[in-house]
């Protein structure tokens, strides 16, 4: 596989996990309101807005996970306890933990 190859896949796997992959999330758990479960996830995308006050704003060579200030260890925390309330404040909470996840693994499956 040579280097292009694998940005592409590296690419594509990291915008599938964040845009496509709720759907599944939320056609399994959500099935009556899907629709409103995926777009409140998809929502929580506006979490990367903490991009904007790093420099570079991005860095592939950059864990985003304990480095910018949505994406923290106490943020995630957080993120965590929102699954115990109900609604959509545990579809936002689900949505931000997944997008951590796709981070984490973006990071750590790609770079090492």
């Amino acid at each position: 596989m040579t280097l292009s190859d694998t940005v592409l896949l590296k690419t594509f796997t990291h915008y599938f996990l964040h845009l496509v992959f709720p759907v599944f999330i939320a056609l399994i758990f959500f099935r009556k309101n899907w629709k409103k479960a995926y777009l409140i996830m998809l929502a929580t995308m506006l979490v990367d807005l903490d991009h904007i006050f790093a420099n570079p704003v991005f860095d592939p060579s950059r864990n985003s996970i304990g480095f910018h200030i949505l994406h923290s260890y106490y943020a995630i925390a957080v993120y965590f306890l929102l699954l115990f309330f109900k609604g959509n404040i545990r579809i936002v909470g689900i949505g931000l933990l997944f997008h951590m996840l796709t981070d984490f693994l973006d990071f750590n499956l790609w770079m090492h």
